[in-house]
């Protein structure tokens, strides 16, 4: 039985010093080790630096990898909903981040799980992980602070719903695509709860890791306006409430500009984000 076709995604935002090696690794690996066909797609987020020049000259090298270029920013979780909307083009659909800190191994693990899951996720707090560099005291701190408000509000019981290497099926991603509104670095939350609302089975494994210099992670902004949106994704779920709480909206549109947070689609926004490549 021939693999199935795998379409990985890797959102960027100002990555012109780290993407390249990344970009080389992950194609280069699968390449030679995956049998199915490959493509690697780089979802250009309000790149003011040369990530794009970076990414084609490495397209030239090894033709498998592409991208989509959104010149305004968009926001990580922006990204990924447009890079899902090309879920018709494979049979698996995931995404690493572009810092490396899920080597090519790691997540050819993961696509091989996919037979006993809809979503098969990496996990640095499971039991078998393998952290080569952990994350500072603070991030882990934080981590672990929103682990339990994530427990707490969905019930979800995954450990680590942010490690930034997941793969799904295509059907699973079309069924679900539309309620894909969270365009901040809880997406995966949005993502994983309408899996488990849809009926979808989630894997969490043990992955590896390495957490990276340069984050572009500001911990007090990033960690706030997570909060906001793990709040909304629960308010779409009781639907009376949302209904109730829709005369604070221009307050919530506030914290997220006060944030420099970009906004959760609606609907229809998210349908007519334009992809320019």
């Amino acid at each position: 039985m021939p693999e199935p076709s795998l379409l990985l995604l890797i959102p960027a935002y100002n990555e012109e010093a780290r993407i390249e090696p990344v970009l080389r690794r992950y194609a280069d690996f699968f390449g030679r080790n995956y049998a199915g066909t490959f493509q690697l797609v780089v979802v250009l987020n309000g790149c003011r630096d040369n990530t794009l020049g970076v990414v084609q000259r490495v397209a030239k090298d090894f033709p498998a990898v592409g991208w989509l270029d959104f010149p305004a920013p968009i926001g990580k979780g922006g990204a990924l909903i447009e890079g899902l909307k090309l879920a018709g083009k494979a049979d698996l659909i995931g995404y690493v981040d572009a810092d490396g800190a899920t080597p090519p191994n790691a997540f050819l693990d993961l696509v091989k799980k996919t037979g006993a899951a809809d979503c098969v996720i990496g996990s640095r707090w499971l039991p078998g992980a393998v952290i080569h560099q952990s994350q500072t005291g603070n991030r882990r701190f934080a981590s672990r602070v929103f682990h339990f408000i994530v427990q707490t509000l969905f019930r979800m019981n995954i450990r680590d719903t942010q490690c930034g290497a997941k793969v799904m099926k295509r059907a699973a991603v079309e069924k679900i695509h539309s309620k894909l509104l969270i365009a901040d670095m809880a997406f995966d939350i949005n993502l994983l709860f309408a899996l488990k609302c849809a009926g979808f089975k989630i894997l969490e494994v043990p992955t590896e890791w390495t957490d990276q210099i340069g984050s572009k992670v500001a911990l007090t902004h990033t960690s706030l306006t997570m909060l906001l949106s793990v709040i909304r994704v629960r308010l779409i779920y009781w639907p009376w409430l949302y209904t109730l709480l829709r005369p604070l909206k221009p307050l919530e549109t506030w914290l997220y500009k006060k944030l420099r947070a970009p906004l959760p689609l609606s609907a229809s926004e998210q349908r007519g984000l334009k992809v320019e490549d």
